[in-house]
This record gives structure tokens, sequence and C-alpha cells, in this order.
């Protein structure tokens, strides 16, 4: 049963407050200036009031979205990070994503608590292997793309050549809302093509505060600008013979996406990214629950949770769940239920993210991401819920490919040794695997990528006090197994049966030849890929 405070707002008001939500993560290859851009639109949002990232060694900042001390020092995003601000009459859930590859799984759950994303593309190497798997990720999720050619202000590809590539590699109709003034390299300003009217930019020191932005009508342009202008007139005109305009349809479809031409570090462009957001991105709508059912945002008070975070307050030690609000209206101190327990779940510390900042929030709407903290009892793809019973798909866990073992330098801090290993377990920031002939003084760590590892050791260290050591397996793919098939896989060479935290049984191969080479030999093993749908 339920319990706590009971909403004041009608079902109307539920549906007009989701209406306002635009939700949507910010994702890209790595070094793309996606970190960068998340400082621009909160600061063009007057969310902050100084960008993180101001060049010159003297001034550099750390950006408000990358808080941990490995992102700072490194220059890149290892774990996602939410903001929540208003600009015109709507709030913006903004959600940054990890750009390395090896830590894709996040960037995954992200994309599960998203409406729409928009994809940063680097105008001088075009689509590169990650910025392809989350173009593919985005259209199996059915989640909308707008394109954002960034680093405009550096020399690139021509802009009708990233065209083509877009539309080449994506199968998606790239339909240019705006068109930059001066080729790559001499960026001046974008050519609007829903007005035709002409935005000049003008750089500030550093980049850390707001261009100067002004609207000239096309004759206007045309004297301020001589061939540059001339040009992108042209090239626009090229744009509307193809019939490559932007339509709503094919956008929330997938079948087309809207591109804008920016500089992130220099804060042009930043505007008409905000304004394509509220205008054309899709709000907060009914989320189908695992049956494929719509749960409608008006429906009593449901979501799930894509993430939980330790180590955000080095004071409290606490831990983050973070939750996106699915219907209804979740008010602080409302008892929910725990879809997976059917136990009740109380949410007295409710706090909204903004980057590391928390406050306490009092209520949130279908498309917010409400922080809930000492939340033990939650887990990646949890589900809560409130009278009518509702359980969100499962967020699955990708297949590891590379193994390590992981032991206490000092014994006498075994204790604390455990904590941080169940704890990051909790958090999926690394998959840990036992067995009885390993026992849990040296569990087998399993990651997607390698850089997960220098995670999991800096966060050892320094978080948990528990200094440890990494000693890396020969083993380079899983499959899931079944316990009656364990006996025959432990006589096989160059094989290992570990026990996920989660229950799943996975055989660990040396390669896929020593895998082929074991079916072979007993094709009535249970022997099933990790698959990520």
């Amino acid at each position: 049963m339920n319990s706590g405070p009971s909403s004041s707002h009608s079902p109307a008001d539920v549906r007009a407050q989701a209406a306002r939500r635009r939700t949507f993560a910010v994702i890209s290859h790595p070094d793309s200036g996606k970190s960068t851009l998340t400082e621009a639109l909160a600061l063009h949002a007057r969310a902050i009031g100084m960008a993180g990232a101001v060049h010159g060694k003297a001034g550099r900042r750390a950006t408000v979205s990358d808080w941990m001390t490995m992102e700072q020092e490194r220059g890149i995003s290892i774990t996602s990070a939410a903001l929540q601000f208003e600009y015109r009459d709507c709030v913006f859930n903004l959600l940054d994503t990890p750009g390395h590859a090896d830590f894709s799984e996040d960037t995954y759950r992200v994309l599960s608590a998203v409406d729409s994303a928009v994809m940063l593309v680097d105008a001088a190497k075009g689509l590169e292997a990650q910025t392809m798997k989350l173009f593919e990720v985005c259209a199996h999720r059915g989640v909308p793309i707008i394109t954002v050619i960034n680093k405009w202000d550096r020399p690139g590809m021509e802009p009708l050549a990233l065209m083509d590539e877009i539309q080449e590699r994506t199968g998606m109709l790239p339909t240019p809302l705006t068109w930059p003034v001066g080729q790559s390299g001499d960026f001046r300003g974008v050519l609007d093509r829903l007005t035709g009217e002409y935005t000049k930019y003008t750089r500030t020191d550093g980049g850390a505060n707001l261009a100067g932005e002004e609207t000239f009508a096309p004759e206007t342009a045309a004297e301020l600008e001589g061939e540059a202008w001339t040009t992108a007139v042209d090239e626009s005109d090229l744009l509307d013979m193809e019939d490559q305009n932007h339509e709503e349809a094919t956008y929330l479809e997938g079948r087309s996406t809207p591109v804008l031409f920016a500089s992130a570090v220099l804060n042009f462009g930043v505007h008409k990214i905000l304004d394509t957001l509220v205008d054309f991105a899709p709000a907060a709508e009914a989320r189908p629950d695992a049956a494929g059912e719509p749960r409608p945002v008006d429906a009593p008070f449901s979501g799930f949770v894509f993430k939980v975070q330790a180590g955000m307050d080095s004071n409290h030690r606490d831990r983050l769940a973070y939750v996106r609000v699915c219907s209804g209206v979740f008010e602080r101190g409302m008892v929910v239920t725990h879809a997976a327990t059917g136990k009740p779940f109380a949410t007295k510390y409710a706090q909204q993210v903004f980057g590391r900042d928390r406050e306490v929030i009092d209520e949130a709407f279908p498309g917010d991401v409400v922080g809930l903290v000492n939340a033990s009892a939650l887990r990646v793809g949890d589900s809560l819920y409130i009278e009518r019973k509702v359980e969100f798909p499962s967020i699955p866990t990708f297949s590891p490919e590379h193994f390590m073992v992981i032991r206490a330098k000092d014994s006498s801090k075994y204790k604390q040794f455990r904590r941080g290993i169940q704890q990051l377990d909790h958090e999926g920031v690394i998959q840990v695997l036992r067995s009885d002939l390993r026992g849990d003084q040296a569990p087998v760590l399993g990651a997607v990528g390698p850089m997960q590892f220098e995670v999991v050791e800096d966060r050892m260290n320094n978080e948990f006090n528990a200094p440890s050591t990494l000693e890396r397996l020969n083993f380079s793919l899983a499959r899931r197994t079944v316990a009656e098939d364990v006996p025959t896989l432990a006589r096989e060479r160059s094989v290992e049966v570990l026990s996920r935290s989660d229950g799943e049984l996975l055989a660990l191969f040396s390669d896929r030849w020593r895998l082929q080479g074991v079916e072979r030999a007993h094709p009535e093993l249970t022997l099933e890929p990790l698959v990520v749908s």
C-alpha cells in the first residue's frame, strides 16, 4: 500500500507540465566537444554564469558535468551527468554522456531515459566509429536525433560533403535548419534556412561568456559578407532542390535529422540548438511498459532507475539513484512500490541534480530526473510506481570483453575492499564475477573496455580507501550458460565459468576459436550470446 502526500495537480496539469519537458542526451565520439556544448547550453539558458571551458592554462576550469577527478585530469567524460534548467517556457533535462567507447554501457542506459538526442559531429572528422554506433543505438531505440556540426571555427570538411556522408552512412536525410556563412575555420555566422535571415556571431575572450549575436535581413547580409553569403545562399538552394528541408514527422520517425552548425567552445550557434529543442524535439509522452502498453503521462506516478552513482559527495559517502519520471507527479516523501520486490520504498531524500551539485526537490513531472539518496535497494533498470502496477523494459547488460582479477593490497582493509567492489557492482561500473574456486577475496571483473578498470582502481584507492591490484586474465568473450553444463565446461582448457551478481552464469573463453571448438565438441551445451536489445 502506498502512502505519503497526495497530489494537488489535476491530470490536465500533469499533461501540461509533461508538454514543457525536453529530456535529451548529448552524445558523440570522444573529443567532439560534448561536455563543452553541455556547458554552453546551460550558459545560454542562464543556468550558469560562466562556461567551465575557459581555455588557456592559467584560467582553465572544470566543466559542471565533468565532476570526477579523473574526468577533470583527462579532459574526457567517463560518467553520465544530469543537468536541469529552464529556457523559454520549457524545462530541459539534459543528460551528458561518456563519449569514450569503453563507457558505452553508461551511454546506452542514458538513451533508455531520454526522448531525443543531440549528436555532435566534429567538422573535420565527420562520422567516426563511436558516432556510428550511437546513431545505430538511437535508431534501434527510436530516439530522434538532432545533429550538430561542431568546431566550425576550425578547418574541416566541406558542408555539403558532410551532408552526403550523413545520408550515405546513416540512411537518414540531413535537413539543415542553419547553414554556415564562411567556410570551416572562418565561422562568421549562419543562414537561418527557415527565415532566410543572417545571424552574425562575435567572439568573446576564451568563449566563457555569451557570444555576441546580431540578426540581419538577407540584403544587409549580402552587403556585410559578400561572397561568403552568396555561397551560403547558393548551397542552401541546392538543399532545397534535393528536398532537404525539415519535416517534423520524418524527424520524429528517425528518417531525417535536423542539422545545425556551431562552435561550442566559442558559444556560436548555441541559441539555435536550444530553440530547435523547444520548437521541434518531442516532449515527455506516454512510455511503453515491458508488455508494450503505453503508460499515459497523467497516470499515477511511475518511473525507472537508469543510473546509480556513488562518490558524488565526499562528505556524506552517499549513493544516488537517478530515476526518470514516466507518469504522474513525483512528490518528496511519497512511498512508492519497488516493482522488483513488491516492497514499499520511501522517498524522503529526493534531490534535483545539476552536475555534482544537488538541492532538495519537492515535486517532479514526466520527463524529469529525480535523484533518490541512499537508495541501496535500487538497481539499474528497476521500476517504481504507486497505485497501478507497472514495470518498464529492463536495461540489458553488455557482454564484457576484458577480464581482470582484483585483490586488496592490504588484507587488513578487506572490509573496505568488499564494500567498494559491492558498490561498483551495484552502480554497474563493472561486472563482478565470482566462483567458489576463486573466493570473495579475488573476484573477477568484466568490462566492455579497459578504461573501466582504471576507474575501478582509482575509486578503490581514493574513494573506498582500499588500494588494490589488478591482474589481467586471458579471456576475451563471454557466453551465458546453465548450471547443468558447468561440469562439462570445467573440463575444457581456456574456459572458466563464473557467476555474475544478477545470478547469470557466464562461461568465459580465451577467444572465438576456443568457443567454436567447444561448440563443435559439445553441441548440446547452452552457450548464448549476451545480446543488447
